[in-house]
């Protein structure tokens, strides 16, 4: 965004003084966006130009704000087109676009007044065209040549001027002079793709003070963190430092810059490439087709609703408050101890918070004043120097680290500031101890923070389950049953030094929410996946944690179509009552009498298909005998027997038949007619 001179909008007769606005304010936002803010003086028609990437014309144009706060006037903005090269050149009278010979831009220039000048003499008429024409061979050359030659009306007369000769030609038409340099101007300017100027006008007379304000995507800003643990482990000094990058055109001398913490909803708008359509298409529904894509969120309509209150977190005696005071102001001295010289880095004493800080509607912003940042460079700056509260703990969670927890602390934010996502590197007494990452944090909140593995205690875990009935009944036909699944893991952590330990156990709980905590103290904290348990593991001791939880559910089976074996298990089960035992004892019963029945039907099935067989096998030799033979009349003898035989087993199973659908009727209307618990 470098400032440049003052270029005339199209059709202007005069041209406007160039305009000094610098940028004086920046503010850069978590979320990827900085709005920019320019200030300066102009004078009667003034302008000033600002250079932007291509990539960020969109957001100019979308966001661009400007302010005469002494009665003038906010004129035309002006800014170079995005039509493709090709088009652009295309647009003058003069066409460039294939890099045309001076035979073929002649051809263009039909007409046109033109003076030539040539080793003996100079022209001046109107272009008639272009050919080309055979020269002959020059002595001691093989073939002819072809050469362009201008045809050229000087007065009444034609000349025919060959193009080599032609050491100088000038266009006497001024507007055509014009085009032909604006259409290499817009060459130019496309080798510069990645800048664009920008020219903004300012109406009006006498000095007055303009402002310019807009919106264009830039590098997120990050913090770091340096967090110093004391050694009762009651308070920590953080040191919190604003990672910028000035990736604009313009040099930030002594501007105002502020660091928002927060997400304002923000997007990307084509609006600097030219839109074309065929007709009738109309442009405003074109432009309805562009992204981005909106679209409302909705809660489903048989959700819960429920008035929102106030959560108070229960009080414990195992957190123990911890006060939390404000870093002193820096005082450097010449003089140093030799001994604090040879000591571990206090980062305390010399670094001191440059932001002043505030909320800013539902976003928080750290405010710094007069920075200097040359364009493309980068930046460190101390935004947070102030003391928070702190536990120390051990931070168990089996599928992180089986085996051991991690060193952590309990921070809570009490610098009142709202503390962005980001690194934090942890010391203790001047020594490094491991490194961090912290999640957003408003005040007032706490995280959980681990820097390193415990390697003073081991964690063991063990699991086992059991599911039982808790109750069943009967109802026309159906039974239902419910089933709680009991689920218990037992947590030993071994501490191994001398001193007690604060642990913190996480647990995995159910994303759905259909397990519930039964038998188990109260978790500390709730995550959405996790149940936080706290508590003290005493020096050189074992500590046991047991978390019990169940899932509840129902399952219904019914009593006629189930699996015969499946349903026998719940006659014997003894966390069925009796009553229902006995009910499903008989409908058993009357299953096994059917399944007996099916079984005779088989067989009687299957015999008539073996002696079936066996009829086929006989007429088969019936045909290879006399019919006179006694083997014959041994063959038919045997068929009229086999012939009885079938009738007899067709008849039982026609029986059996109907004694099955006796017993389905009859078990049939035993269940449905059963209503027990």
């Amino acid at each position: 965004m470098a400032l440049a001179a003052a270029m005339p909008l199209a059709g202007q007769t005069t041209r406007a003084a160039n305009a000094d606005v610098p940028v004086t304010k920046v503010i850069l936002f978590s979320s990827g966006v900085g709005y920019f803010e320019h200030a300066g003086t102009v004078h009667g028609n003034g302008a000033t130009e600002l250079r932007f990437k291509t990539a960020q014309i969109n957001d100019i144009l979308k966001s661009i704000m400007l302010q005469d706060q002494d009665g003038g006037r906010v004129g035309a903005i002006s800014y170079p087109s995005q039509d493709p090269l090709a088009k652009t050149l295309r647009s003058f009278q003069v066409d460039i676009t294939q890099n045309p010979t001076l035979a073929q831009l002649l051809t263009q220039l039909r007409g046109a007044r033109v003076t030539i000048q040539t080793q003996t003499q100079t022209l001046t008429g109107t272009v008639l065209g272009v050919e080309t024409r055979t020269k002959p061979a020059a002595p001691g050359e093989a073939a002819s040549v072809s050469v362009s030659v201008l045809n050229l009306l000087t007065g009444a007369s034609i000349r025919a001027v060959e193009l080599p000769s032609i050491s100088n030609l000038s266009l006497d038409d001024p507007q055509l002079q014009d085009e032909l340099t604006k259409a290499l101007a817009a060459l130019v300017q496309a080798r510069d793709q990645d800048k664009k100027p920008v020219t903004i006008n300012f109406n009006g007379s006498g000095d007055r003070r303009v402002r310019i304000g807009y919106v264009v995507e830039t590098p997120i800003w990050k913090t770091s963190y340096r967090l110093l643990l004391g050694d009762k482990g009651t308070r920590a000094d953080l040191q919190g430092w604003a990672i910028v990058e000035n990736q604009t055109e313009s040099d930030w001398s002594g501007v105002s810059l502020a660091l928002v913490s927060g997400r304002p909803i923000s997007f990307m708008m084509d609006l600097y490439q030219p839109l074309y359509s065929t007709r009738p298409t109309v442009v405003p529904e074109l432009y309805a087709g562009l992204r981005p894509q909106v679209y409302e969120g909705g809660t489903a309509a048989e959700r819960e609703r429920v008035m929102m209150d106030s959560v108070r977190m229960a009080p414990s005696t195992l957190r123990r408050p911890i006060g939390a005071t404000q870093l002193s102001q820096v005082v450097t001295t010449s003089a140093i101890s030799s001994a604090a010289a040879n000591g571990p880095i206090d980062i305390t004493t010399s670094v001191q918070s440059m932001a002043a800080t505030g909320k800013l509607g539902e976003l928080f912003q750290y405010t710094v004043p007069n920075v200097t940042l040359a364009r493309q460079k980068s930046a460190m700056l101390p935004i947070i120097t102030d003391s928070v509260q702190v536990e120390r703990v051990s931070i168990y969670n089996e599928t992180v680290l089986r085996s051991n927890p991690l060193n952590g602390v309990w921070l809570k934010n009490t610098t009142g500031k709202h503390l962005l996502q980001g690194p934090v590197t942890v010391l203790e007494k001047g020594g490094y101890a491991g490194d961090a990452r912290i999640d957003n944090v408003p005040p007032g909140q706490d995280r959980l923070l681990s820097y390193g593995i415990d390697l003073g205690m081991t964690v063991a875990t063990k699991r086992t389950g059991v599911e039982t009935i808790v109750t069943a009944k009967i109802d026309h036909s159906m039974l239902t049953l419910s089933r709680r699944r009991m689920g218990s893991t037992e947590y030993s952590a071994d501490n191994k030094t001398a001193a007690d330990k604060m642990l913190v156990i996480e647990h995995p709980r159910s994303t759905s929410g259909d397990w519930n905590l039964v038998d188990t103290q109260k978790p500390f904290e709730t995550t959405p996946t996790h149940y936080r348990f706290k508590g003290n593991a005493p020096a050189n001791k074992v500590t046991t944690l047991v978390v019990k939880d169940e899932l509840v559910f129902s399952e219904t089976i019914p009593i006629a179509g189930t699996d015969f074996g499946y349903l026998r298990l719940f006659t014997t089960n003894g966390e069925i009552p009796k009553a229902i035992r006995d009910a499903l004892a008989k409908a058993v019963q009357l299953r096994q009498a059917m399944l007996d029945v099916d079984q005779q039907t088989k067989v009687r099935t299957q015999q008539i298909a073996d002696i079936t067989a066996e009829q086929g096998r006989i007429r088969e030799n019936m045909k290879t005998v006399a019919p006179s033979g006694p083997y014959y009349e041994r063959l038919l003898a045997k068929l009229n027997e086999q012939e009885s035989t079938i009738e007899k087993l067709q008849a039982e199973r026609n029986d059996l038949a109907a004694k099955r659908d006796a017993l389905r009727r009859e078990l049939d209307d035993y269940v449905s007619g059963l209503t027990l618990g």
